[in-house]
């Protein structure tokens, strides 16, 4: 099966080398402003009316066969700083806009909006996305791997919204110092999306298929520029930060900790298209904490990387692998460590070649005795055919003037740990056929054999068929210290198949099966977990959806575990378990101002027990100020003793107050059963300048039972963003 798959996915990258671009018909032509434009959403200036227009955008959702029902016109200008878009998003029903709030990077799919995503060197793999909802919350991000999005990017623009009865207009303006390109490039790819919930009508100006987002590159348009776009000249920012805060540890009786710091990040341009990130001292205290989740599972969970150092071109470093098999993870560097500096060269040498390269070192922290540690990543990407390409990376941590156990008293650390890899991604011209090898081995003292891993995955995707293949080979000795790579010393093989069909009438829009099933092997091809799970899945009309599921989980532990992670009692290594599931889930249509959304699973569990939980997610938005939710988890486990009956908890109320689209309030409680913790995280922002902030953060975490405060933190942040 493994050879197959090999097969077919070199098969299809012959195909891929000859591929065009789908959409090359669609192009816009963008000409230099014959007049200054003032971003007021308000299209009064000549350099609009001189402008080209796109227009007669094509449905995508619910059906991608005939044009939009709803109008929409774009108009693109530049002058020797700025490129400018002017867009006219037309109502065809009356009613107020569905928006959640006025926060910057919203739920795509809760508001009605307009994005544009823009491809500089018209590779169809990587780029930016701006936008806003239609009470004038923005959007932006940088695109990867064919069109995700990583909304975590935040950069300098500026734009204007203004809603009439027949229409909402959208005005911006992008620096060319804020995008990466390179000059001398005439061509770039361009696409514009609109979404209007009152229709449940997505639109996009060159056509996509139902089964691809708006963002896929592969089907953008050109944007044909009247000149080389100019260059963005000298590049340089300084963002500085100057904080104040007091910590008090209530737990230990420890006395109030006050701190003031001062630090700075630097951005330099090298080219118009590679930029040099600096950091001198950098804190990371507004950034908001991690939700909680309930942890049934017997490995390490994931939590996504917030810090905006790490951000920019992340793709390079952090994409590399897959889920559960990542040689890099950014959030291994710095958390409960200070970082003393660091240093990240990212972005494209040219239209084939992009590199990353990043160099952090940390502080030593007495208490524990770790030493100061060094974090080296170099990645080079070469674009391969249509829209592929093939990516090393060389991943070093090591420990600085330190021998490994020279202190009995203190933890021990190793001296270094080294991955070095290489993968290609495979994306078809018109992206139907997507997939991944991979191969990286690990370098440790002591270590010599067992320390590759190699996975690969092969997936065709059409309007009604989605069918993939995914196999992971991960040794007992490879050590990834800078990575995420939760299990080790095994064999996974994951097929995959779903089917939809399209009723001609009704309010059902789509329906059909999934079925997917996980076979785990350990390297001698023994048999010791699988998981078979068939969901029928219901698409409606009004943008609802949900699916049934039945599901046959096979467990051989292979180290003891805690079926409740709550430290009452072990399974036995060897031991055996299996069990059945089933569920439901569905997600309510997002025209309502009240919406909703749970989750549910009854069925077996570890020793013969069962488990039943439900998971829900009540929102209200008092339009466009304040957006309230409240998520809830429950899990029932009934097990044999020690364990007995387990009811857990997690309930988290939060409320967004967004008194302007650059004054934000924030707080949210969460509630945690099985850690015994109440958290409560509030966070004022006002954003007085585009990417500069003032953030004052409270946080406390209390025991729930009898209530009594653990910890108490208090921070004031000042940044500002200076272009020199």
């Amino acid at each position: 099966m493994i050879r197959l798959s090999f097969l077919a996915f070199f098969l299809v990258c012959l195909l891929s080398a000859v591929a065009q671009k789908k959409n090359a018909a669609f192009q816009l032509h963008i000409k230099k402003a014959n007049s200054p434009v003032a971003v007021d959403g308000v299209m009064n200036e000549s350099a609009w009316h001189d402008a080209d227009v796109a227009s007669s955008f094509y449905m995508v959702l619910p059906m991608d066969t005939s044009h939009a029902k709803v109008p929409t016109d774009v108009r693109m200008t530049y002058d020797s700083d700025n490129i400018y878009i002017f867009v006219n998003c037309y109502l065809t029903k009356p009613g107020p806009y569905m928006v959640e709030s006025l926060r910057r990077d919203f739920v795509f799919g809760k508001n009605d909006n307009f994005i544009f995503f823009i491809d500089p060197f018209d590779d169809r793999t990587n780029g930016f996305t701006f936008g806003a909802n239609a009470a004038g919350a923005q959007w932006d991000g940088m695109l990867y791997d064919g069109g995700k999005a990583d909304l975590s990017w935040d950069n300098k623009w500026i734009s204007e919204v203004k809603n009439y009865g027949d229409r909402w207009t959208f005005e911006a303006a992008i620096p060319f110092k804020t995008i990466r390109y390179k000059k001398g490039i005439k061509t770039w790819g361009i696409n514009f999306s609109r979404l209007d919930i009152k229709v449940a009508e997505k639109s996009a100006w060159a056509p996509v298929p139902r089964q691809f987002p708006t963002a896929s590159l592969a089907y953008t348009g050109d944007l044909i520029w009247d000149e080389s776009p100019p260059d963005a000249g000298f590049n340089f920012s300084v963002i500085p930060y100057a904080l104040g805060g007091v910590t008090k540890d209530y737990e230990n009786k420890k006395p109030a900790d006050y701190k003031g710091e001062v630090g700075a990040d630097a951005k330099i341009a090298v080219t118009s298209s590679l930029n040099l990130d600096l950091t001198y001292n950098p804190d990371f205290s507004q950034v908001e904490v991690d939700r909680q989740v309930t942890n049934l599972d017997r490995y390490e969970l994931f939590f996504p990387e917030r810090r905006q150092f790490f951000i920019e071109n992340s793709d390079l470093f952090g994409n590399f692998g897959y889920t559960n098999i990542r040689p890099f993870f950014s959030r291994r560097i710095g958390l409960g460590v200070p970082i003393s500096f660091g240093a990240r060269l990212s972005g494209s040498l040219d239209k084939n070649w992009r590199i990353g390269a990043m160099d952090i070192q940390t502080k030593s922290v007495d208490e524990t005795g770790l030493p100061v540690q060094n974090f080296a990543v170099l990645a080079l990407q070469r674009k391969l055919f249509a829209r592929s390409n093939i990516r090393f990376l060389f991943v070093n941590k090591q420990s600085l003037n330190y021998e490994p156990g020279k202190d009995t008293a203190k933890p021990a650390y190793s001296l270094y740990n080294r991955n070095i890899g290489v993968e290609y991604n495979l994306a078809s011209a018109n992206n139907a056929w997507t997939g991944k090898a991979m191969l990286v081995k690990a370098f440790s003292p002591g270590a010599s054999d067992k320390d590759w891993t190699h996975a690969a995955n092969l997936q065709y995707a059409n309007r009604k068929w989605i069918i993939s293949w995914q196999h992971e080979i991960v040794g007992s000795n490879f050590t990834s210290e800078v990575g995420y790579v939760p299990r080790k010393d095994y064999v996974k093989i994951n097929p995959q198949a779903s089917y939809l069909f399209f009723p001609k009438k009704g309010s059902i829009l789509s329906h059909g099966p999934k079925l997917s099933t996980t076979y785990f092997y350990t390297q001698s091809m023994r048999h010791t977990d699988d998981e078979t799970y068939l969901a029928y899945n219901l698409n409606f009309r009004d943008q609802s959806f949900g699916d049934v599921w039945v599901a046959h989980d096979y467990v051989e532990l292979l180290q003891p575990f805690d079926p409740t992670n709550s430290g009452k009692d072990t399974l036995a290594t060897g031991s055996k378990h299996t069990w059945k599931a089933f569920g439901a889930d569905f997600v309510s249509k997002p025209q309502h101002l009240f919406t909703y959304a749970f989750t549910t699973r009854y069925g077996g569990y570890y020793a013969g027990g069962t488990r039943f939980s439900f998971t829900t997610d009540l929102g209200y938005r008092f339009q466009p100020f304040l957006s309230i939710t409240l998520s809830t988890s429950y899990n029932h486990i009934d097990l044999p003793q020690p364990w007995g009956i387990n009811n857990f908890w997690l309930i988290g109320p939060r409320a967004d107050f967004t008194f302007t689209n650059k004054l934000f309030f924030t707080t949210f409680l969460q509630y945690n059963d099985q850690q015994k913790n109440i958290n409560l995280n509030t966070r004022l922002q006002w954003r007085y300048r585009p990417a500069s902030d003032l953030f004052i953060v409270y946080t406390d975490n209390y025991y729930p039972a009898p209530l009594s405060v653990r910890n108490r933190a208090v921070v004031i942040k000042f940044t500002y963003w200076w272009n020199i």
